[in-house]
């Protein structure tokens, strides 16, 4: 079956006025429009176009919840769609973030609940018991993000181009930069004889708590950091860090968060290119239209940039501390117009479908997907049930269908159990 679905976009204040709406060819609603999710989240599920076809249910996840074995396949896992398909359109920067992974969900949850803390609360966390990696496809522009600590000799370098400005200008807390800059010096003398940087994590771990800690000294350190890189000069190949961190003290003033920004790779994602964050990935959205596709889970740690609750302690807890270099996920395959991101998680996959005039294009189905059509007009077919989708209008495979032609002219994202 190719069961219609769509959903009202959520509200929230970083969301584009206009993407989602173009998308999905409707009037913008004057509200920023941050996320349309298609998936059976109780917290958001989609809705059925035509609830006859879904036994009278009005939800994806009421009528996933009547007939498992239908929609999710008789050898499921369980009785839950293990995915969230969304389309994430960002005019201001999001939170400095992390997810859990399946044994801290599970623990961060229970703990919560025997707590009393209502899944309704601003000041829950763990609103589900799921792990959360996530993979983001940029779309019709730039997608621009923060993903991972960088290696440290990189951020060493951003650091004394930072401190260097401080002291040239002669800037109030330019010893605090100084100070920095010996603490990378310090960790990059255990360096490997490869010319790694040896074992960051101690100095990672310690540094993030420095830098989130709250304090005056954080706080001095803060202010130099956002001075130096206003007057930093451009042009030495660190004009998109340096403006970042003043792009993000222009959106949130004082805000302990930028200073994370000094130790995290930026990454600019063209049209079709695509990051992926396993648990534990300290990262921050910063601006720009994706497709994102995750585990089916809501649980999001915050520790800057964000108005919403804060918990730097757990931050701190989840955080993986390796560093790493490009984080973009190239596709694992590429074969008739089809490109299969595969991260490697049992939860999902994610295919983009490009179809030119009268084309023909497909993929396979291992399980339940969710097919979005993000340009054009094409004709979606199973084994059993077919549909013509216009951009931004979405239907939900069940496994039966087992693969999808498509034909017609557009592009296509397939997201759930894709191969």
């Amino acid at each position: 079956m190719l069961l219609r679905v769509t959903n009202t976009p959520r509200d929230y204040a970083w969301g584009s006025r206009t993407a989602i709406a173009r998308l999905t060819g409707r009037t913008p609603s004057g509200r920023p429009e941050a996320e349309l999710w298609l998936g059976a989240h109780p917290l958001c599920p989609s809705r059925v176009v035509d609830p006859d076809r879904a036994g009278g249910h009005a939800t994806l996840d009421a009528w996933i919840a009547a007939d498992p074995a239908r929609a999710l396949g008789a050898d499921r896992a369980s009785d839950e769609l293990p995915f969230l398909l969304k389309v994430v359109a960002a005019e201001a920067p999001l939170s400095i973030q992390v997810h859990p992974d399946a044994v801290r969900a599970r623990q961060g949850y229970d703990d919560e609940n025997r707590r009393g803390v209502l899944l309704t609360s601003p000041a829950r966390v763990y609103r589900d018991a799921r792990h959360k990696p996530e993979l983001a496809l940029a779309l019709d522009g730039p997608f621009d993000a923060l993903v991972g600590f960088r290696p440290l000799g990189a951020t060493r370098r951003l650091v004394a181009e930072l401190a260097g400005t401080a002291q040239e200008h002669g800037l109030a807390g330019a010893d605090r930069l100084a100070r920095l800059l010996r603490t990378l010096d310090d960790a990059g003398s255990g360096r490997t004889s490869a010319g790694g940087d040896g074992d960051p994590e101690p100095v990672l771990r310690r540094l993030v708590g420095r830098l989130l800690a709250g304090d005056e000294d954080a706080g001095h350190l803060l202010t130099v950091v956002t001075e130096a890189a206003r007057k930093a000069p451009r042009g030495h190949g660190l004009d998109a860090e340096l403006d970042t961190l003043v792009d993000l003290a222009a959106e949130r003033p004082g805000d302990a968060g930028i200073v994370v920004a000094l130790l995290l790779n930026r990454v600019t994602l063209r049209p079709g290119e695509a990051v992926y964050l396993p648990p534990g990935t300290v990262h921050a959205y910063l601006r720009g239209v994706a497709v994102e596709v995750m585990a089916a889970s809501d649980n999001v740690v915050r520790a800057g940039l964000t108005d919403k609750h804060v918990d730097v302690r757990e931050l701190r807890r989840l955080a993986t501390y390796r560093t790493t270099g490009d984080a973009r996920l190239p596709p694992v395959r590429t074969v008739d117009g089809a490109e299969l991101f595969d991260p490697g998680v049992p939860d999902f996959s994610l295919a983009t479908v490009t179809v030119p005039d009268a084309g023909r294009a497909g993929v396979g189905l291992a399980g339940p997907a969710i097919a979005l059509a993000l340009e054009g007009e094409v004709r979606v077919a199973g084994q059993h049930d077919a549909a013509v989708l216009r951009a931004g209008e979405s239907v939900f495979v069940t496994p039966g269908e087992r693969a999808l032609a498509v034909t017609g002219r557009g592009r296509l994202a397939v997201a759930g159990s894709v191969r």
